[in-house]
């Protein structure tokens, strides 16, 4: 008897994501298939066809599946990066996040980190910046911290060196995207 089989899939990390995804499969007839966080899981000795036919279907919602290993080892790391940054908020007192990406993945951190950056075409630190900068906008949307709490949050030594580095990724300052929010939500008021 085989055991499940995972299919990673780039990109599968959010909650709400997932759950539509299982209303998808479930509405559509693909009985077995299991959503997960960055992974479906299929039934023992799935039909290869229904396999294929799975991976177009997945297609349509451009939904990518990692087709050999080293893909998928980068999609763990990217599950990793996301875990840490967007459910544990960069603890950095708590979680060294190399040391949790290793342990995540099995891999060292060098090997992940070649490995990233030549799938990705960009290094494992400037992704795990980019995904830092997305967290702290996603927090600054929701109104409920300031940016010393924030940057706490995140991991940052101070407010400057999160502002800089949000000016770096975003384009714009941390004060213009404060602005830009209060304008939308007062376009939204009228």
């Amino acid at each position: 008897m085989s055991s499940r089989e995972s299919l990673y899939i780039s990109n599968l990390y959010h909650r709400s994501t997932i759950l539509l995804l299982r209303d998808v499969l479930e509405r559509d007839g693909w009985e077995g298939v299991a959503a997960e966080r960055g992974r479906l899981v299929l039934p023992a000795g799935y039909d290869p066809e229904k396999k294929k036919a799975l991976l177009s279907y997945l297609e349509r919602y451009e939904m990518r599946p990692a087709l050999d290993h080293e893909q998928v080892i980068v999609e763990q790391v990217k599950l990793a990066v996301h875990e840490l940054v967007h459910e544990l908020n960069f603890v950095n007192s708590v979680v060294n996040r190399s040391d949790y990406i290793v342990e995540k993945t099995g891999y060292s951190y060098s090997y992940l980190s070649r490995l990233f950056s030549r799938h990705m075409g960009i290094t494992l630190e400037k992704y795990i910046i980019q995904e830092k900068i997305r967290r702290v906008e996603i927090l600054l949307q929701q109104g409920e911290f300031s940016l010393s709490e924030i940057a706490n949050m995140m991991g940052y030594s101070s407010v400057q060196y999160l502002s800089n580095q949000f000016k770096q990724v975003t384009g714009i300052n941390v004060s213009e995207y404060r602005k830009k929010l209060a304008e939308r939500q007062e376009n939204r008021m009228m």
